[in-house]
C-alpha cells in the first residue's frame, strides 16, 4: 500500500515515512508541492497526507487538483499546524477525509492511516512510537569548543529522535582534543538532523555561534534557529519552552534568564552571581532596557532577524549578546525593539564545571562593555542609518 506526503518541511515528513514505512507502507515523500503533483499519477498512491500551508502552492490546491482535475476519490488526509475553522471547513467541503492539527504523536497519525486505506498485507511488528510530530522547525547552534569531556551526546541524540522538527548544528570551534572526532560520530546516520559545522581555527564563542546561525539561516526549513550551550546547563527541554514562547507570540527573540525562584533549579557559583550583578548593572545603562540577564546561552530567534543580528562580525569574542540586542534597537529603535524582545525564566540551569569563561574574564567584561558602549554609541535606527547610505 502506497501513501504520499506532502509537506514543506523535510524535518516534519522524514520521522512521517520512517513511522509508515515500519508499517509496511511504501511512502514517497516531497517538499515541493509542484513535484508532488507529478509523482502523483506515476506513484499512483492510495492514500495523500499534504499540508495546508506551503509557499508556493497550498495543500488546498493540491486536493483541488485531485478532487477536480484528476476526478478521483482518493483518500486524502490533512496534517497541518493550520487550525482555523474557515480552513478546515474547506478542507472537508472540497472533499477531504481527515484533517490532524498539528503537534500530535506519530502513533496517532498511523493509526488514522490505518482506519482509512487498512494495513499492509505484510505487517510488520513495530513497538509504538513516542516521536511527536510538531507544527515548526527549529535550528539549534550549539558551539563547541574543546567539549571531550562535557558533551552529553546521548542527551542530544535521544531529544531529537522523540521530537521532530529540531535540527541541531554543532560548531567545532578549533578544537584542540576529540570535540570533532565525537560531533562526526554523533552525525554518522542522523545527517538530515545534524550538522557538524567545522571551523579550523579558534575564533571564540561570538564567532562560532555566528557563522552557525547564518549558516542554519540558509536552510528554508526552519522557522526558528537558536542557540544553546554544550553543556546542556539548559536542557533541550527547557529551550522547547522558549521555541513555545516565540512560536504562539510576536516576539522576535526569546532569551533564557537564570533567575533564582521557587519552583527553579537554578545554580550558580556565589562569586559568579555577584560578578554577574555587576555587569548587569552595566549593560542595563548600555542597553537602556531593563534585563535580568542577558548572558544566558539559550536563546531563540525569528528567522527575519537573523540577518540583523549576526550579519556582521562582534566587537567582542563572549559578550556578543549585549551587541545583539544593541543591534535591534539600532535597526528598529529603541521603543519598537523592546516589544520584539522577550527574557523568560528558565525552570533548570545548572552550572557546569569546566566552563570557559573564568572569574578573572568576567571582570575583564567591564571593560568590553564600555567597547560596546562606544561601537553602537549612534542613537539613530539602524534602517534609517542604511538608508541614507
Amino acid at each position: 500500500m502506497k501513501v504520499l506526503a506532502i509537506d514543506d518541511q523535510q524535518l516534519v515528513l522524514l520521522p512521517l515515512q520512517k513511522g509508515l514505512e515500519d508499517l509496511g507502507y511504501e511512502v514517497i515523500i516531497e517538499t515541493d508541492a509542484f513535484k508532488a503533483i507529478g509523482y502523483y499519477n506515476s506513484f499512483n498512491p492510495d492514500l495523500v497526507i499534504v499540508d495546508i500551508n506551503m509557499p508556493k502552492v497550498s495543500g488546498l490546491e493540491v486536493i483541488k487538483h485531485i478532487r477536480r482535475t484528476e476526478n478521483s476519490q482518493i483518500p486524502i488526509m490533512v496534517l497541518s499546524g493550520d487550525t482555523q475553522d474557515e480552513t478546515i471547513t474547506e478542507g472537508f467541503e472540497l472533499g477531504i477525509n481527515d484533517y490532524m492539527k498539528k503537534p500530535l504523536s506519530l502513533n496517532e497519525i498511523c493509526a488514522r492511516v490505518k482506519r482509512l486505506i487498512g494495513a499492509p498485507e505484510v505487517k510488520n511488528t513495530v513497538s509504538k512510537s513516542d516521536v511527536i510530530i510538531q507544527e515548526r522547525c527549529v535550528g539549534v547552534v550549539i558551539p563547541c569548543y574543546n567539549e571531550e569531556e562535557r558533551l552529553l551526546s546521548t542527551e542530544f541524540t535521544d531529544y531529537i529522535n522523540k521530537n521532530s522538527g529540531y535540527h541541531l548544528c554543532f560548531v567545532n570551534d578549533g578544537s584542540t582534543d576529540k570535540t570533532l572526532e565525537i560531533l562526526t560520530e554523533l552525525q554518522k546516520g542522523r545527517e538530515n538532523f545534524i550538522t557538524v559545522y567545522n571551523c579550523k581555527k579558534n575564533g571564540g564563542k561570538a564567532e562560532a555561534v555566528r557563522l552557525g546561525m547564518l549558516h542554519m539561516a540558509t536552510k528554508e526549513d526552519l522557522d526558528y534557529i537558536g542557540f544553546l550551550d554544550a553543556d546542556l546547563s539548559t536542557d533541550l527541554a527547557d529551550f522547547d519552552d522558549l521555541v513555545k514562547t516565540i512560536e504562539h507570540s510576536k516576539f522576535k527573540i526569546v532569551s533564557g534568564s537564570r533567575i533564582a525562584r521557587m519552583g527553579a533549579n537554578i545554580t550558580q557559583e556565589s562569586a559568579r552571581k555577584i560578578i554577574s550583578m555587576t555587569i548587569n548593572f552595566f549593560i542595563r545603562k548600555i542597553l537602556s532596557m531593563n534585563f535580568k540577564d542577558t548572558q544566558c546561552g539559550a536563546k531563540i530567534f525569528h528567522k527575519d532577524v537573523i540577518k540583523i543580528a549576526f550579519q556582521k562580525k562582534f566587537v567582542t569574542k563572549w559578550i556578543f549578546d549585549v551587541e545583539i540586542y544593541k543591534r535591534m534597537s539600532l535597526y528598529y529603535g529603541l521603543k519598537e525593539a523592546k516589544t520584539m524582545l522577550c527574557e523568560q525564566p528558565l525552570k533548570r540551569w545548572i552550572h557546569a564545571d569546566g566552563s570557559k569563561l573564568s572569574i578573572k574574564d568576567s571582570v575583564n567584561i567591564v571593560g568590553k562593555l564600555a567597547q560596546i558602549a562606544w561601537v553602537y554609541r549612534s542613537k539613530q535606527p539602524l534602517n534609517q542609518l542604511q538608508q541614507a547610505n
